[in-house]
């Protein structure tokens, strides 16, 4: 094990959860209605068909950490359920942090593929990193892990690691992006999901 996975290892996925919560709640409250139908780096969602996507997989996710049954197959439009759809997302992303710090959650396997419990605690991890950036530069919000959550990056980056060549046929993940020296570690780890760090709408 490297000293990046091994810091990353101290943390439980609760905590890295918490840690990724801090920024997305901030940019979740601050998506105006207007932006609902913005462009977003991922080239199939626009803004509203994103956030309706992350809010599956937080409610999906808590499941999986308790090691019940999800179910992917159908995205419902919890945006267009009512104009509290923010806040009922922010609820839903501290119901997964709690989840995920349960006693037991990252024990054993999880998920119809029964994979180890932590990383697919990573991958929700993932999405509320990712995506949430992708929701930040589509609404022109600026977004910032700081240096406190260095551990969330270095926990994703071995993840993203183990997952890439699944994901990418899959096509979950793009084609990796080329980055310049000196990229920063988060910009890197946008680059292997196949995202333009410097993506722009």
């Amino acid at each position: 094990m490297d000293t990046k996975s091994a810091k990353a290892n101290e943390y439980g996925i609760g905590e890295l959860l918490g840690m990724a919560r801090e920024r997305a709640v901030p940019v979740v409250r601050g998506i105006p209605d207007a932006a609902l139908a913005a462009p977003t780096p991922c080239a199939e969602y626009d803004v509203k068909t994103l956030v309706n996507h992350l809010f599956q997989v937080v409610v999906q996710f808590q499941k999986l950490a308790a090691k019940e049954a999800s179910d992917f197959g159908e995205t419902p439009d919890r945006v267009g359920a009512g104009p509290d759809w923010r806040e009922r997302l922010a609820d839903e992303i501290d119901k997964l942090v709690a989840a995920w710090s349960a006693p037991g959650a990252e024990d054993g396997v999880t998920g119809a593929m029964n994979m180890p419990a932590r990383l697919v605690g990573s991958m929700a991890l993932l999405d509320l990193t990712v995506h949430v950036w992708d929701l930040a530069c589509a609404t022109g919000r600026e977004y910032r892990l700081g240096e406190a959550a260095r551990a969330v990056v270095e926990q994703l980056a071995g993840a993203v690691d183990e997952l890439a060549p699944t994901a990418r046929q899959m096509g979950v993940f793009g084609e990796p992006v080329p980055v310049a020296e000196g990229s920063s570690d988060f910009e890197r780890l946008l680059a292997a999901t196949g995202r333009d760090p410097h993506w722009k709408g």
